[in-house]
C-alpha cells in the first residue's frame, strides 16, 4: 500500500511513498532470500559480546584483589584471561560484522536491481506528472542514505541492541537490585525514543519531498535558460530556485533542532541511570551483601550501557531517515507492480473497449507498463487503434476515440499542431503508455510480426535519445547483445552512419558517452537508428526522431530514418512534413481527434487542415522547391 506524496507547489503530482506497513513487508521480502547469513551472523555478534561481557567481572576480582591486600601473583589469572576475552571479543565481533556487512550489501544490491527495473517500467504520463526532479532525488539521495544504514548503522545497530539486552541479564546475575537501579533510566530513554520518532520520520519525509521540489525546480529552470533569457524571466526563476532552496534549508534546520533536543534528554537519562546504580552500590557493600568488587563490576556494566543505548538511540536518525529513503523507492516499486486489468474485464472506474489479452511477466520480473494486447496473425493489420482515449488527469484530455489501422508494411504519417496528442498516441501505440479507454492491437507474441522481424515487436525511438557510457560497439550491442562486428557495421551503414563511425578514434572500439568522445546530436540520433535496425522490430514508432538536427542536417537524419524503417510498419511523428510527403499515408490529429486521413497529394489538394499546414510550412522555407 502506498500513499500520495505531499505535493510541493511545482506543479508536479510527486511519485507515491509506501506506508510503513508496506514497507516493513518490502523489507522482510528483500531479506528473506539470506535468512541463513542474518541468524549466522547474529548468532556470532551473540557469542562475541557474551565474551565482553567477561571484562567487568574481571576487573571486579582485581579490585576485589587488591582491596583484600592479597599477593601480586593473584593478579596474573586474572589479567591473562582479560587479554584472551580482548582477543576472542575482537575476532567474533570482526567476523559477525563481517557477515552482516555481507547481509546488508546483498539487501542493498537487490534493492538497487529492483528499483531500477521498476523505474523503467514506469508509465510515461505518470513519470511526467512526477516531473525529473523527483525521480532524481529518489535514484540519488534517497538511495544513498539507504546505503549508508545498511553500511554503518545496521551492523551498529545489531551490535548495540545485543550489548543492552546481554548486559542487563549480566547486571542481573550480580544483583537484582542493580538490575533494577539501572532501569531508573529507561522511562527518560524511552520516552526521549518515542518523542524523536513522532517528530523525526514526518519531518525527514517532508525534507524528501523538499529536497525532491528543490531537484525539479533547478532541473527546470535549468533546462529551460534559454527560453528563461528569452522573455526576461530570470529574477522569477532565481526566486522561485531560492524558495525551493530556503524551504530545504528551513527543514534542515529543524532537524537539526530535534537532534539536538534528542542528544540533551539522553544526557540527563544517562546521569539518572548511573546514579541509582552508585547508590545501590554503596548500600549494598554497607550492608554486606555484595564485595566492592562486584559493586564496581555494576557500576562498569551501566556505564558500558553509555555507547549502546547512545548507539542505538541516536541510530535512530539514521533509521528514519534511511525509512523515509525507503518509503520512496518501495513507492516507486509498488507503483510500477500494479496489475493489469485481467482479460476482458476492465479496471474499476476506467472504461474499456475490446477484450484484450494481457500476458504474463516472466517469473521475478515487472508487468511491463504496456496497452493492452492483442496478438495477431501476419495477415491481418500491423497495428490497429480502437477508441482510445487518453487524459492526463481530470480535465486534462489529451486523445479522444482515436482509431488507427497500419497496414503490415505500412508508414503512416502523424501530423498536426503542437498539443494535438501526436506524441502521446505515439507512446500508446508503442505501449510504454496506456490509454484511458480503448484498445490497441499490435505484434505481441511469436507468430504475429511480418517475416524478418526480430525478437522485438515494437521499438520506440523519440526526440531524446541517450548515448550510453561506453565503448561504441556496447552502446550499439545493447539492441542486439550477441551481434557481430559485421553486423554493427551493417546497422550503422544502412543508417548511413558507418563513415563516420569508422573515422573515430579507435572504430568501434572508440569510448562514447559521458567523459568519452562527444556525439553531435544527429550523430547520437543515428547511434538510435541504428539501434532500432539490430533490434529488427515488426513495428518502429519514431516521435520526431529527427528534430534534433538543424537545417542542415535534417536531410541526411531523414535518409536515415527512411533506411531504418525500410521493410517494415512505421508510425512516425513528423517534425518535417517532407516525412509526411514520404509516407504511405498522412494521418492528421487536431486536438486529441482524426480529422483527414490519406496520401500527401491527396490531402494537400483537398484544402483541409492539412493543406494549411503544408502552405504554412512550404511558405516559412527559404530552400527546397515544392517536392
Amino acid at each position: 500500500m502506498t500513499t500520495d506524496s505531499p505535493t510541493p507547489d511545482t506543479g508536479a503530482e510527486l511519485l507515491p511513498i509506501a506506508t510503513p506497513a508496506r514497507t516493513r513487508a518490502a523489507l522482510r521480502t528483500l531479506i528473506r532470500p539470506d535468512r541463513g547469513l542474518a541468524l549466522t551472523g547474529l548468532g556470532i555478534l551473540v557469542g562475541a559480546t557474551v565474551v565482553g561481557l567477561l571484562v567487568q567481572p574481571l576487573l571486579g576480582r582485581i579490585v576485589d584483589i587488591v582491596a583484600d591486600g592479597r599477593p601480586a601473583g593473584d593478579l596474573t589469572l586474572p589479567v591473562v584471561l582479560l587479554v584472551a576475552v580482548a582477543v576472542v571479543q575482537g575476532l567474533t565481533t570482526m567476523l559477525g560484522l563481517t557477515r552482516i556487512a555481507r547481509l546488508g550489501e546483498t539487501v542493498l544490491a537487490r534493492l538497487r536491481e529492483r528499483f531500477v527495473e521498476r523505474a523503467l517500467n514506469l508509465p510515461a504520463d505518470r513519470l511526467e506528472r512526477a516531473g525529473a526532479g523527483d525521480l532524481t532525488a529518489r535514484v540519488t539521495g534517497d538511495v544513498a542514505r539507504v546505503a549508508e544504514a545498511v553500511r554503518s548503522a545496521l551492523p551498529e545497530m545489531a551490535r548495540s541492541v545485543l550489548a543492552i539486552l546481554l548486559t542487563l541479564g549480566a547486571l542481573a546475575l550480580l544483583d537484582v537490585r542493580f538490575l533494577l537501579a539501572a532501569l531508573l533510566a529507561v522511562p527518560v530513554q524511552l520516552l526521549t525514543a518515542r518523542w524523536y520518532v513522532r517528530r523525526a520520520l514526518t519531518l525527514y519525509a517532508d525534507q524528501r519531498v523538499a529536497n525532491g521540489a528543490q531537484q525539479q525546480q533547478l532541473l527546470e529552470t535549468i533546462g529551460g535558460a534559454v527560453t528563461v533569457r528569452g522573455h526576461r524571466l530570470e529574477e522569477q526563476h532565481t526566486e522561485r530556485s531560492a524558495g525551493r532552496s530556503r524551504k530545504a534549508v528551513d527543514l534542515t534546520m529543524r532537524s537539526v533542532n530535534l537532534v539536538l533536543g534528542f542528544y540533551g534528554r539522553l544526557h540527563i537519562a544517562e546521569y539518572i541511570g548511573l546514579a541509582a546504580v552508585l547508590i545501590a552500590g554503596f548500600w549494598l557493600v554497607r550492608d554486606g551483601a555484595v564485595s566492592i568488587g562486584t559493586a564496581t563490576a555494576a557500576a562498569l556494566y551501566f556505564h558500558s550501557l553509555f555507547g549502546p543505548v547512545n548507539a542505538a538511540l541516536v541510530l535512530l536518525d539514521d533509521a528514519q531517515s534511511a525509512a523515509a529513503g525507503l518509503a520512496r523507492l518501495v513507492g516507486v516499486t509498488d507503483l510500477a507492480e500494479q496489475p493489469e486489468p485481467e482479460a476482458g474485464k476492465p479496471e474499476a472506474g476506467k472504461p474499456t473497449a475490446g477484450k484484450p489479452e494481457v500476458g504474463k511477466p516472466e517469473a521475478g520480473k515487472a508487468a511491463p507498463a504496456s496497452v493492452p494486447r492483442q496478438r495477431i496473425a501476419s495477415s491481418e493489420a500491423a497495428v490497429t487503434v480502437h477508441a482510445v482515449s487518453h487524459a492526463y488527469g481530470p480535465g486534462r484530455p489529451v486523445l479522444h476515440e482515436v482509431s488507427l489501422t497500419l497496414e503490415p508494411g505500412e508508414h503512416v504519417a502523424l501530423v498536426g499542431t503542437s498539443g494535438a496528442g501526436k506524441s502521446t498516441l505515439a507512446r500508446i501505440v508503442a505501449g510504454v503508455q496506456q490509454p484511458t479507454a480503448g484498445t490497441v492491437t499490435s505484434p505481441g507474441g511469436e507468430g504475429s510480426a511480418p517475416a524478418g522481424a526480430g525478437e522485438h515487436p515494437v521499438v520506440l525511438v523519440t526526440q531524446e535519445v541517450h548515448v550510453f557510457t561506453g565503448t561504441l560497439a556496447e552502446d550499439l550491442r545493447l539492441a542486439r547483445p550477441e551481434a557481430t562486428d559485421a553486423d554493427l557495421r551493417a546497422a550503422l551503414a544502412t543508417v548511413h552512419a558507418l563513415d563516420w563511425a569508422e573515422a573515430l578514434p579507435d572504430g568501434l572500439g572508440t569510448v562514447v558517452g559521458e567523459g568519452g568522445h562527444r556525439l553531435d546530436p544527429a550523430r547520437a540520433q543515428q547511434l538510435a537508428l541504428a539501434r532500432l535496425v539490430l533490434a529488427d522490430p515488426a513495428l518502429a514508432v519514431l516521435d520526431e526522431a529527427t528534430a534534433e538536427a538543424g537545417s542542415a542536417g535534417a536531410r541526411v537524419l531523414e535518409r536515415s530514418a527512411e533506411a531504418a524503417l525500410d521493410g517494415r510498419t512505421a508510425l512516425v511523428v513528423a517534425h518535417r512534413l517532407t516525412q509526411a510527403v514520404a509516407a504511405d499515408r498522412v494521418v492528421v490529429l487536431e486536438a486529441g481527434r482524426v480529422v483527414e486521413s490519406g496520401p500527401h497529394d491527396e490531402l494537400r489538394d483537398a484544402d483541409g487542415p492539412y493543406a494549411a499546414l503544408w502552405r504554412a510550412w512550404s511558405g516559412s522555407r527559404t530552400a527546397a522547391p515544392h517536392p
